[in-house]
């Protein structure tokens, strides 16, 4: 089960315990708001997609932020195409609602977009439909394994 291997992650750093498990569902970031008790920004989106040959990338970004085309292609050099979700299931190992970028089927290149940068927390999935941490914007990027912060989002300002 994907979670479990998001718990297996965090145990590295004593922090399986952490991950938050829920009655109800956080697959998206309107639910997982409304379920953490949060405003929908600070819901950490991972996005997939597809990278250079057969390899995905991921950017986390928060709720409110829309990919920006433009800004995206500037950043990594081609077009922004999202993953169907059996090629998410695939790449990352999590099942679209619960995709993050911890405990990956693949090592996968992770990227977190500036929109975040406004909290000192997010709440990212944890590869399930109904379960979240809450970690600081250092930790998201120490245990994600992030390569960069990017600025490829729009309609957060």
């Amino acid at each position: 089960m994907s979670i479990e291997s998001v718990k297996h992650h965090f145990e590295k750093w004593n922090l399986e315990g952490e991950v938050m498990e829920f009655e109800t569902s956080s697959a998206t970031v309107y639910e997982a708001a409304d379920t953490i008790g949060v405003i929908p920004a600070r819901i950490a989106k991972t996005l997939s997609f597809r990278g250079e040959g057969d390899k995905a990338i991921l950017v986390v970004a928060a709720g409110d932020a829309k990919v920006d085309n433009k800004k995206f292609r500037q950043t990594f050099g081609f077009k922004a195409r999202m993953l169907a979700p059996d090629e998410v299931l695939q790449q990352t190992g999590h099942a679209i609602g619960g995709v993050c970028p911890f405990g990956l089927a693949n090592e996968l290149d992770v990227f977190l977009d500036v929109s975040m940068k406004r909290f000192e927390s997010v709440y990212p999935a944890c590869g399930s439909t109904n379960s979240a941490i809450k970690l600081t914007l250092a930790h998201l990027f120490e245990y994600s394994g992030a390569k960069e912060w990017v600025d490829v989002c729009k309609d957060w300002e």
